[in-house]
């Protein structure tokens, strides 16, 4: 069976750009399969609209912190829009067809090459004849590409700045418990352990810290800490050297502190010094002092940083 042909498009090759042009354009399988293309137009551009503005809406929402409803939901609608109209473009506005290209033999003969090129243009006429479509394709992409981005920066949170290397404990702040109340050098027996915090930072994580009395008069635990134990107090980082865990766990009788997490042990007569586990450094001392009310205070922040030794690898 023989199939009848179209236009000759692909044999306008020495009909001049101009001409080409025109044979495309009247060419009816160059029309579009929309019925109306106008407002086919209207749509698609309607949807790649929506679709920035909802990336765009997308990317904001997530900047300034989130909203994982609001997120979800912009997101969807921006692809869904994005999808859709890509669709609907090359469903509706592009040309219809259809197109044929028989075989030959492998030589490429001039008819060919005009062939190819009348094809190609195609293409570039269509697209050409709706450039606008084509700008807000551009700039919802564009939108997305930059969205696509923010969570190389936002979701990185905020720099850490020295935070990993100082705490909120200076000079003259007090010890407090959880409920904030100042320690006083009365209020524990030898042998007792308590968590506290500075004075006005109940609760932090980096600034937790061990209190713990080791007899009754002052204790030297490494050479140059000569003031650090008054009447037996010691007061070590809880953050674990080895993984961060809290270590908690007074041994009175051995007179260490044991990491529960990974059973790390720490000599706190010895500058809380590893004796067992994974733990590669010692805790970090706070150096303590009493005050003229009798209350607890640091003399200063700790003099190294705490937690695992990440500067160390």
């Amino acid at each position: 069976m023989s199939e009848e042909k179209g236009p000759a498009v692909g044999t306008v090759g020495d009909q001049g750009p101009a001409r080409v042009g025109t044979l495309l354009a009247d060419d009816p399988r160059m029309q579009p399969a929309a019925k109306n293309p106008r407002r086919m137009e209207m749509v698609v551009a309607g949807a790649f609209v929506v679709s920035a503005l909802c990336l765009g809406s997308f990317g904001a929402v997530y900047w300034i912190g989130g909203q994982p409803q609001a997120e979800g939901t912009l997101l969807g609608v921006g692809l869904g829009a994005l999808g859709f109209g890509l669709s609907a473009w090359g469903k509706y506005l592009m040309p219809r067809g259809p197109f044929v290209e028989e075989r030959h033999l492998m030589a490429t003969s001039e008819e060919d090459k005009a062939a190819f090129a009348a094809a190609f243009d195609r293409g570039v006429v269509a697209v050409k004849r709706r450039s606008f479509l084509g700008k807000l394709l551009g700039a919802a992409m564009g939108i997305f590409g930059v969205v696509a981005t923010f969570p190389l920066v936002r979701s990185l949170g905020p720099q850490p700045g020295s935070s990993l290397f100082h705490t909120t404990w200076s000079r003259g702040k007090r010890l407090v418990g959880l409920d904030g109340r100042p320690i006083n050098v009365a209020d524990m027996e030898v042998g007792g352990a308590l968590t506290v915090f500075p004075e006005g930072d109940v609760g932090s994580s980096t600034a937790q810290t061990i209190l713990l009395r080791a007899g009754a008069s002052d204790i030297v635990t490494q050479p140059g800490r000569e003031t650090w134990g008054p009447l037996g107090y010691l007061a070590y980082s809880k953050v674990c050297t080895h993984a961060g865990c809290p270590v908690g766990l007074y041994e009175e009788q051995y007179q260490q502190l044991l990491c529960p997490c990974h059973q790390s042990l720490f000599d706190v007569l010895n500058g809380a010094q590893p004796v067992f586990g994974p733990a590669p450094r010692p805790l970090p001392q706070l150096p303590l002092m009493v005050d003229e009310q009798g209350y607890l205070a640091a003399q200063s922040d700790y003099h190294e940083p705490i937690g695992p030794g990440f500067w160390e690898r």
